[in-house]
């Protein structure tokens, strides 16, 4: 019998992602306006609700920006949707997001 040889590939590749800066953490105790972006799936306004209950006690104060402020990320215009996003944050003034995909 003769010996088989085989190519072995390290499962563990190099990566090829460049590192992300992370924006700071808000600062508790502290209003905020925080948007909630939906893809208008199962369960995320409920989801949403209990977020925004938490969050209030948090940040109390703070204003809280419905998904239909951005649009839905998951609908037959999801890519000009997406695209504005960030214009749409900024022009919003929001100091951060939740992106929720329901469940």
């Amino acid at each position: 019998m003769s010996e088989s040889n085989f190519e072995v590939l390290w499962p563990l590749g190099r990566s090829t992602n460049k590192a992300l800066r992370m924006n700071p953490r808000l600062k508790e105790g502290q209003a905020k306006r925080i948007g909630l972006v939906w893809d208008h799936m199962f369960r995320g306004d409920d989801m949403f609700a209990l977020m925004q209950e938490g969050l209030a006690e948090k940040y109390p104060g703070s204003t809280f920006l419905p998904a239909s402020t951005f649009g839905n990320i998951h609908g037959h215009d999801e890519r000009e949707v997406i695209a504005a996003l960030p214009a749409v944050l900024r022009a919003q003034k929001v100091d951060a997001a939740i992106v929720a995909v329901g469940a």
